[in-house]
């Protein structure tokens, strides 16, 4: 994977990357080539070989953490949740599935290795719009008005760069052995791939948000966070009503 300079992307970092009285914000938005390199060509040899898997076989993923909290019931099925029901899993081919994890790799180098990562760490999100919202929902109230001035530009640097009614949305949620946003202190997090298979472009968005405010029992959240929840929550709603 190759790191694809984009000065925009640049421009935008260094506004999700600062402190916030008692909070700190560190997010980052990189875009990366899907040409295996040398290293690359080994790992993906390597996890090919691990899993006597071919490069379009396809492997389960985990269903979407978001839709799951949803409608349990009408979801994806190869797993069964702890209520009975049964979910059907979206697949991810040996090839996009290496692709995300060398993303990972090349994002967090040198301080963690992803090489051993498996599918069922990964989901496939059901749509442009709710990613969208979630990442716009928690960057505002985390940034407030300054979000709004920064949106815009954002989002469309990200349809200029992989064209985004075309991309494959996937997204990071390990165990907190693995979480490199795993550590106490931490509000919120995501880890979200926009891939886009014809241009062999993928754009990589992680973001978390950390408070140095918290007991030991748990993290100690201001009023603007249980908003920002609030407003998910109806935005689900919605969703369910819609369908």
């Amino acid at each position: 994977m190759k790191l694809l300079e984009n000065s925009r992307f640049e421009q935008i970092n260094s506004a999700l990357s600062q402190e916030l009285g008692s909070y700190k914000l560190e997010g980052r938005i990189e875009s990366y080539s899907c040409k295996m390199a040398g290293n690359d060509k080994r790992l993906f040899k390597l996890i090919s070989a691990e899993g006597g898997v071919g490069p379009e076989d396809l492997q389960a993923l985990s269903p979407p953490q978001t839709v799951l909290s949803v409608s349990p019931s009408k979801q994806y099925s190869k797993s069964t949740g702890s209520d009975g029901e049964s979910y059907l899993c979206d697949t991810i081919s040996t090839k996009t599935l290496f692709y995300l994890i060398s993303t990972l790799n090349a994002s967090f180098n040198p301080d963690y290795d992803f090489s051993n990562a498996k599918s069922e760490e990964f989901s496939k999100e059901p749509s442009l719009e709710w990613v969208a919202h979630n990442i716009d929902t928690q960057l505002y109230a985390t940034l407030g008005e300054a979000y709004g001035a920064l949106k815009q530009n954002l989002w469309t640097a990200f349809d200029e760069e992989c064209s985004l009614q075309d991309c494959e949305i996937y997204s990071y949620n390990p165990d907190l052995v693995s979480d490199p946003y795993g550590e106490a202190g931490c509000i919120w997090s995501f880890n979200y791939f926009f891939y886009n298979k014809k241009l062999k472009r993928l754009v990589f968005f992680t973001c978390r948000s950390s408070s140095s405010s918290y007991t030991d029992s748990g993290i100690v959240q201001d009023s603007s966070m249980f908003d920002m929840t609030d407003d998910m929550d109806s935005f689900q709603e919605s969703e369910v009503n819609m369908e």
